[in-house]
């Protein structure tokens, strides 16, 4: 067993011997061929340097096979390797649905006011302030970009992979959209790279859905790529936000197909829906045939395009100009929304007049008017909050099917700060008598029987209260 193990530590000796000998003489052949460079003159290096950028303007124009053809796409080459390119221009005059491009100058004095979401206090009047100061800082509408992602998945975990990234911006009298597409999971470290250098040179970022996907997505991506090093901290608006504030209950979904159909106009036609789109990417991969991938193009273009006009919505609205542009003619439902969501971003002197006309309105909805005395008593203003529970009253007694709450508020109101014992006990005594039609032969939970004691227990405390100051 020795004699073994000391032929092997001979061999071993031998072997590193040899390695040192081949790494001197690899030493000697670097030293020789780095100063073989050195004698070279400024003539030869400017040559070579000159050849290098040839080849690299070259390389940016390499032609793409035959089935590409058809698609716009060019082959991008950058430090970290190629992806393919999709550009498009529309001149600012083009018009979607019912807006046109060009109204994005108009428009961005609104977005500005996205800057102070956060950052408002309770008081109406401080969040007053803070909305006049945010609309008074001027915006570019060439610092605002557009983005949405094709992606291979809908989660937002590390296996979901960005296959087309889309964004879109203004540039002088152009509205230009960039399509980046990965012809393969090695190409992505390329797109990544183009974006690095692309995204710093914009203030605002405007998605949909994009704070809860798109752009943790795209960050997710950057950080496994490396580049941790990253910076960008743009004023982030997510549209899906106010869309949903607006027209939760009105429209039948806030997808953006949907809201672009109802309230913008746009209608599409041999639209790819989004979510066919993994699906077709990985089809491309199996038999690398990119016909198909033109409609996951169009659907993404239309998107840009789309979310730009969405923006350029909510940007007149916020500067108090909608009305210029489109006729509006909202239900009561969406017009207390859009007064609410006003309100919330601080837009208090353009959410007054949408409320005031929704408390004169005849044809208002009962529930809409009954939400608009709740906002009006937490500000305090009980003269309109009675006017609207007046009115829903009024309107529960001639309904088949009462909702008693207003009469709740009402007789707490009489009760508590006007003293009017009688009319508080009237209200109690009729809302106990339509809560009971409405719970007549139903199985009641905890909750409404709950409801139903309350109810009971106020009209015994009124009829004592009065017994007791009659006697």
């Amino acid at each position: 067993m020795s004699r073994m193990r000391e032929r092997l530590l001979r061999h071993r000796a031998s072997r590193e011997e040899a390695l040192e000998r081949e790494s001197a003489e690899c030493d000697k052949a670097e030293a020789s061929a780095r100063l073989d460079e050195t004698e070279e003159t400024e003539e030869t290096v400017c040559t070579v340097h000159n050849v290098q950028h040839a080849d690299a303007e070259a390389s940016e124009t390499e032609p793409l096979p035959l089935l590409w053809e058809g698609l716009d796409v060019r082959l991008i080459h950058t430090s970290n390797g190629p992806f393919l390119r999709r550009e498009a221009r529309y001149p600012m005059s083009y018009r979607h649905g019912l807006h046109s491009l060009s109204e994005l100058g108009a428009a961005v004095k609104g977005l500005a006011a996205f800057r102070a979401i956060g950052q408002f206090e309770r008081s109406r009047d401080i969040r007053q302030e803070q909305f006049n100061a945010a609309v008074r800082v001027p915006l570019d509408a060439g610092k605002v970009l557009f983005l949405d992602l094709e992606t291979t998945g809908l989660g937002v975990g590390t296996g979901n992979v960005p296959f087309m990234v889309g964004i879109a911006y203004a540039e002088g009298e152009a509205f230009v959209v960039e399509q980046m597409l990965i012809r393969h999971p090695a190409e992505e470290r390329a797109m990544l790279t183009y974006l690095c250098d692309k995204l710093p040179s914009f203030t605002h970022l405007v998605t949909y859905n994009g704070r809860t996907f798109d752009w943790p997505v795209l960050l997710n991506r950057l950080i496994l790529n490396g580049f941790r090093k990253f910076q960008w901290e743009p004023v982030h608006i997510d549209l899906l936000h106010p869309s949903r504030s607006i027209w939760r209950n009105t429209l039948v979904s806030c997808r953006l197909s949907h809201v672009e159909e109802e309230r913008l106009g746009i209608t599409r036609n041999d639209d790819v829906p989004g979510a066919l789109a993994p699906a077709i990417y990985f089809q491309f991969l199996a038999d690398q045939q990119p016909g198909p991938l033109l409609g996951v193009f169009r659907h993404n273009e239309t998107d840009m395009l789309s979310l730009a006009c969405l923006a350029i919505r909510f940007g007149h609205l916020l500067s108090g100009q909608l009305e210029a542009y489109v006729p509006q003619q909202p239900q009561s439902e969406e017009l207390l929304r859009t007064g609410l969501w006003l309100e919330k971003m601080g837009a208090v002197e353009l959410a007054e007049p949408l409320l005031a006309q929704l408390a004169e309105d005849e044809q208002a909805e009962p529930g809409c008017l009954f939400l608009l005395a709740d906002r009006d008593k937490k500000c305090g203003n009980w003269p309109r909050a009675v006017l609207l529970w007046q009115k829903v009253v009024q309107a529960a007694e001639r309904s088949h099917w009462p909702d008693w709450r207003a009469h709740i508020e009402l007789s707490m109101y009489y009760e508590h700060r006007t003293k009017q014992l009688q009319s508080a006990l009237l209200l109690a005594e009729s809302a106990l008598s339509f809560a009971q039609k409405r719970m007549a032969g139903l199985r009641l939970d905890a909750k409404r029987r709950q409801e139903l004691e309350g109810i009971r227990k106020r009209v015994d405390r009124l009829r004592h209260k009065i017994g007791r100051l009659s006697g």
